[in-house]
């Protein structure tokens, strides 16, 4: 008789991720013969530079680079770490106790708020926002509690509203800019005045920065603000400026006492990075201008086919935004970005993210990825345009 075992309490306000779940719908309907266009998922279709590839593979071949390392990570990728941030963000960093490698951002999302937080403390997330900090927020015991990110207010937080709120148990803040997913960019006035937003309520600032590289000519870091050190850590990955999703290499930096108190955790749960994959991390942060402006001369082109497949739907949306995904409004017509996605995913086999799944403020929006090469972008273009009956031209 198979045994019965119940989960954790800690499970029982998260669910399965959205694309989890989603990707086994297309797999099905894909495995029926469908052959779905999926513009969800911002998983970068380019490789690394070949550079990059050739430093891994020649590290891997060595017979010494195959044990455990440090929870910490080699010096040389906390050097190359900090000479990065030093050269793209113009902040100094102190590479032994200022850096911390981990394995992908995402991962630093949840050993900070197992770090920091426990039941009957709330954290301030991003609405709409990833959400993996939701999910983090509830599985350490704590209470996540939205602030509003509005197109009225260039998806930014107001700051004034939000001071009046009770935050006496507020004791970290998830912001991310540039922003996932509405594509906006905040400037360096913001950011004091989210410096001394935090400084005036006693709350950890922690700015997760993946997106920074992408379609944005101006990388910024919350770090550069005048005061940040003191209430601030930040997020940040080579997933996405160095086409190294799935090479899982991603950094926390800030304060070195509050780095040391993250790992305490992060000691607990890996037994560090593969070698090889550091020693090609170094080679990828020491990559020129040139490596950025050949990545963002593709996604510009593919923006702009994007931009005509959300005309063809009848979408309306800033031109200006950056980052891997385009976000827009959807048109009259439609309940919701639900709606809106099942209909093109029924009608196109195109699927294109709700954006709902990030919180209330998405409901009326929807968001497509930029990771698809052209042609896949121009075959997408084509089927919606077919299905809806409508073209560019005339949306």
């Amino acid at each position: 008789m198979p045994l019965h075992i119940s989960t954790a309490q800690r499970l029982a306000h998260t669910g399965e991720y959205y694309f989890s779940r989603k990707l086994r719908e297309i797999d099905a309907l894909n495995k029926a013969g469908a052959n779905v266009i999926n513009l969800g998922i911002g998983s970068p279709d380019m490789p690394p530079h070949p550079s990059v590839i050739a430093e891994l593979n020649q590290q891997a071949q060595l017979p010494n680079t195959h044990a455990y390392q440090n929870y910490k990570g080699i010096p040389a990728l906390r050097s190359a770490m900090a000479d990065w941030y030093a050269r793209f963000y113009g902040v100094s960093l102190d590479s032994e106790g200022e850096v911390m490698p981990l394995l992908g951002s995402k991962e630093g999302i949840m050993h900070i708020c197992m770090t920091f937080l426990q039941e009957g403390d709330e954290a301030l997330i991003p609405n709409p926002g990833y959400p993996t900090y939701r999910a983090a927020v509830q599985l350490s015991g704590a209470t996540p509690v939205d602030y509003d990110l509005t197109a009225d207010n260039h998806w930014l937080p107001d700051l004034k509203a939000l001071a009046q709120q009770d935050l006496s148990r507020a004791k970290l803040m998830f912001v991310n800019y540039p922003h996932m997913p509405t594509g906006a960019r905040a400037d360096a006035a913001f950011f004091a005045e989210l410096v001394a937003f935090a400084q005036a309520h006693n709350i950890l600032l922690v700015h997760d920065n993946p997106y920074s590289f992408i379609l944005n000519d101006q990388p910024a870091s919350l770090l550069a603000t005048p005061g940040a050190r003191e209430v601030a850590l930040e997020l940040n990955s080579l997933s996405k400026s160095h086409n190294m999703a799935g090479w899982r290499v991603g950094m926390l930096v800030g304060r070195a006492d509050l780095l040391q108190e993250v790992l305490r955790f992060k000691s607990n749960m890996d037994s560090g990075m593969f070698l090889p994959v550091q020693r090609a991390a170094v080679v990828a942060l020491g990559l020129g201008e040139e490596w950025y402006a050949e990545l963002n001369a593709h996604y510009r082109a593919r923006r702009e086919l994007v931009f005509d497949l959300l005309r063809a739907i009848g979408c309306t949306f800033d031109a200006q935004q950056t980052g891997l995904f385009m976000w827009a409004a959807i048109p009259a017509g439609f309940a919701d970005g639900y709606a809106l996605s099942d209909r093109i995913l029924d009608a196109a086999r195109v699927f294109i993210t709700p954006g709902g799944i990030f919180g209330t403020n998405g409901d009326q929006f929807i968001r497509v990825s930029l990771c698809q090469p052209e042609a896949v972008l121009r075959a997408s273009l084509d089927r919606i345009v077919s299905a809806l009956h409508t073209s560019p031209a005339n949306a």
